[in-house]
């Protein structure tokens, strides 16, 4: 049986740059917890609701740094809380490398606008 969350958290990462899985768990993880904070932040009342739901989130890929960019601009647009991550370039790739997007928490029909068309990781 299939559950209905109300809402979710999207985190998106970059599958072109050939990143290690532990790589990308910590890309994915740094996304998560910076969008986290920002609605905190926000004080936002579907944080509060994300989390007592379950906190869902799901991990979905793009294939080029502008899709990536181009997901941010469109989250921005919708005033989702959002959160590039930028690489530091101590391990694996080059520093200052735009790696994870991590949008929301927020209503799940919101996110699916910017993210619906996305594959899973």
């Amino acid at each position: 049986m299939a559950t209905y969350f109300e809402f979710k958290m999207a985190i998106v990462i970059r599958s072109d740059l050939n990143m290690s899985p532990g790589k990308i768990a910590a890309q994915a993880c740094h996304a998560c917890l910076e969008a986290y904070e920002i609605a905190r932040r926000r004080k936002d009342e579907y944080w509060k609701k994300w989390r007592k739901e379950g906190a869902k989130k799901v991990i979905l890929k793009v294939k080029s740094l502008e899709e990536l960019i181009e997901l941010e601009r469109k989250a921005k647009g919708l005033r989702l809380p959002c959160a590039l991550i930028v690489d530091k370039g101590l391990t694996e790739i080059p520093p200052d490398t735009p790696t994870a997007l991590g949008i929301g928490p927020s209503l799940s029909q919101l996110i699916d606008k910017v993210t619906g068309h996305l594959p899973l990781l």
